[in-house]
């Protein structure tokens, strides 16, 4: 395992890649549009035609990025640099004295750099079973989704490749503690944090789940697991050792123990859609039986035929020998448990204290505004807000209706009335709520000034509406999904 290098050999490898322009940006723009979507289908010939002119950037976007050999007279010269990591395992000597890499190093968008095996593509040999998949795009979604609030001790349950610390260890938590149940990934995740500068504030534990930390709480704990609801393969990286989704679940159940008061457990997960059954009673089912505030996020959903593929092309076996033998046998598993598709999405836990949690379950599909970490804690609070506040102090409340939200009717050109009324929200996660004309006039004049009683009252009086004798339900769903703001 290449972790031997010494911290002043990764300083000064740090040092070329920062100064040649290794880094996120400056590899998109040497790459092109072009190349760069097609690497990411997995598609290098364009990127090794837009690096073949072998100035320094593109010599180390080849070794690094692309995993092809290189002459060492084409890197860019390194007092002895090169050797070093070369006994240390970083890269190896192939024909004619060209180093190829031994490992994936891929510019983040922290600033810092990951460590990771290369992912395979058809063709190559099949995974290694300790296969350390680098970063992607369930690292950058979780990574969007943790809280900003800073946190004293925080938890990266499953670190991989190491890259959640990087957003972590950036001044926003003081101490952290990362576990994985795969030694290599521990090892190539000590290599991204210091390469990246990381040497203080981060202790590596090996162990399975919340094992390695059995008796100790955090104020945040984040986790991008292995979820992938798959028949034994033996990669760690992505099955969980556990029947169906019940490592998601358990995984859920277990956090609030290590959640200290007022803390937040953010995650990633598949479940199951099964015949018979609503997805969302089943996800809201394990949130229920923490005890923490919970909420939970379809993003996307596929039939099982799509899952099937798309993992299998993770792991490069479409069109290998075994291709349609594994495909077969999922399928199979997946029937037998009457699946009709798999979700993915996010679930977030609040350690609130309170004696009546409450959890949300829905499917958001459109485009939200990033990061969703910046305003989470907001959306925590509009849905607590909705669910605690009784009916005479949110009638007494100055309501204001929240930045960004506006207000369309839809309806044939010249009609008098629309026939659909939405409120919009164009920032957050841009929410669309059909409301009618008492709901959309309350919008309009809620700004502080009065409280809710008075102006439902007197929107009924000019809509010719009988006066609310409560909160109508329609106002507390507002409330909820942030349209209006308690003060």
């Amino acid at each position: 395992m290449p972790e031997q290098a010494s911290d002043e050999a990764l300083a000064r490898l740090r040092d070329m890649l920062t100064g040649h322009g290794y880094t996120l940006d400056g590899v998109r723009d040497r790459l092109g549009d072009t190349a760069a979507a097609a690497l990411a289908r997995e598609e290098l010939i364009p990127a090794l035609r837009a690096t073949r002119d072998g100035d320094p950037l593109a010599a180390l976007i080849r070794l690094w990025w692309l995993g092809t050999a290189v002459p060492e007279g084409a890197l860019p010269a390194s007092d002895g640099l090169w050797r070093e990591l070369a006994g240390a395992g970083l890269v190896a000597a192939g024909e004619g004295g060209a180093l190829r890499a031994t490992v994936h190093l891929q510019p983040w968008e922290t600033g810092g750099y990951v460590v990771s095996d290369r992912k395979v593509r058809p063709g190559d040999p099949p995974l290694r079973p300790d296969h350390v998949v680098g970063a992607g795009g369930a690292s950058a979604n979780l990574a969007q989704l943790v809280s900003r609030r800073p946190a004293g001790r925080a938890l990266d349950l499953g670190t991989g490749c190491g890259v959640q610390v990087l957003h972590l260890a950036n001044g926003r938590a003081g101490q952290v503690v990362a576990t994985d149940v795969n030694p290599r990934a521990l090892a190539m995740a000590r290599l991204s944090w210091r390469l990246s500068g990381i040497t203080t504030g981060v202790e590596a534990r090996e162990g399975s789940m919340f094992d390695p930390v059995e008796d100790e709480r955090f104020d945040l704990v984040v986790s991008n697991p292995p979820f992938v609801i798959a028949p034994a393969d033996g990669l760690t990286y992505r099955a969980a050792r556990a029947d169906a989704d019940a490592f998601c679940r358990d995984l859920v159940r277990r956090a609030p123990r290590h959640l200290a008061p007022g803390g937040r457990c953010h995650l990633l997960a598949n479940w199951l859609h099964v015949k018979g059954e609503d997805w969302r009673d089943r996800v809201g089912g394990w949130l229920a039986e923490t005890g923490c505030d919970g909420w939970a996020v379809q993003r996307d959903a596929q039939d099982p035929a799509e899952y099937v593929e798309l993992w299998l092309r993770d792991s490069a076996e479409q069109g290998g020998p075994g291709y349609r033998a594994r495909y077969d046998a999922w399928l199979d598993r997946l029937a037998a448990m009457d699946v009709t598709g798999i979700g993915f999405g996010w679930i977030t836990l609040h350690a609130s204290g309170t004696l009546d949690p409450v959890v949300r379950v829905e499917e958001l599909t459109q485009r939200v505004e990033l990061p969703v970490g910046g305003y989470v804690d907001d959306v925590l609070g509009s849905i607590a807000a909705a669910h605690r506040i009784g009916d005479d102090e949110l009638l007494a409340a100055r309501l204001t209706v929240a930045d960004g939200v506006v207000e369309e009717r839809i309806g044939p050109p010249g009609a008098e009335d629309p026939a659909r009324i939405l409120l919009r929200q164009t920032r957050g996660l841009c929410r669309v709520a059909p409301v009618g004309t008492a709901e959309a006039a309350l919008a309009g004049v809620c700004d502080g000034d009065l409280p809710l009683g008075p102006l439902l009252g007197a929107i009924a009086e000019l809509t010719g509406t009988e006066t609310p004798a409560g909160v109508p339900e329609a106002v507390r769903s507002l409330v909820a999904e942030g349209f209006l703001r308690v003060p």
